[in-house]
């Protein structure tokens, strides 16, 4: 299991968001580029990147900032927000990108995650977030009437490369992930389950890494690296077995 640094992006600076709401934010850096690197230099393998006004316009929208990143890293990274159709997809991984994420598309249009698959193999993965244990859409303004569980199994076929498994009412509540959530979706599906939301201590990552046999193969982390809670060098030692 990997740790993943977050940067989520509204109006080109770095924020975090409580449970979703874009009034409920903190900007924590002004420099996406060079957080990009921090995060890179404390040891990061991956990078997971948000376009917070993309998922809610349904349309790119951060597009300077994403490449700042792109130039300023060397690890792999991965992007989502406003991710809907086969056109963006092929712009952003024609920036650098290594894998983007549709989230609210494939919610709403299924077929367009089989499509992408087929065209990027190893490059798509999906975003799944839920409240409750339905899916969310739409920036999660919008809560669906299908579980994480139904929308998992509808991609099994597919060759989607990850399904990231966000738990809306403890993203940037530093209260712990959903553990029971995120075992019973990982053990649903033979896709690989990265776990995000609420990440709050090195004992949380401990507590994931125990049902990492699931399926649980990465752990996204914001809140918690921005402020210091979780020192992401320390995190990324523990998943590797290091002192």
């Amino acid at each position: 299991m990997i740790v993943i640094p977050a940067i989520d992006l509204k109006d080109g600076k770095c924020v975090r968001l409580e449970q979703g709401l874009m009034d409920k934010d903190t900007v924590f850096n002004d420099n996406p580029g060079a957080q990009a690197r921090a995060w890179q230099d404390q040891g990061a393998e991956l990078l997971h990147i948000v376009d917070l006004d993309g998922a809610f316009a349904g349309e790119p929208k951060n597009r300077g900032a994403i490449e700042d990143i792109i130039k300023s890293i060397t690890i792999p990274a991965q992007l989502g927000g406003g991710i809907r159709d086969i056109a963006t997809i092929e712009a952003y991984l024609s920036l650098g990108l290594s894998r983007v994420i549709i989230g609210t598309a494939a919610q709403r249009n299924p077929e367009l995650v089989r499509e992408a698959c087929a065209r990027f193999p190893g490059r798509i993965v999906v975003g799944i977030d839920a409240k409750d244990g339905m899916v969310a859409v739409q920036g999660w303004a919008e809560v669906t009437d299908i579980t994480a569980v139904e929308l998992a199994r509808k991609f099994e076929d597919c060759g989607v490369a990850a399904i990231i498994y966000t738990d809306i009412s403890r993203d940037g509540m530093l209260q712990g992930p959903n553990l029971e959530a995120t075992k019973a979706l990982a053990e649903a599906v033979s896709i690989p389950i990265i776990a995000s939301g609420g990440v709050s201590s090195l004992k949380d990552i401990e507590n994931l890494m125990k049902i990492e046999v699931a399926g649980i193969t990465g752990v996204i982390t914001g809140k918690a690296v921005y402020t210091g809670a979780i020192s992401l060098s320390e995190a990324i030692a523990l998943t590797k077995g290091r002192p």
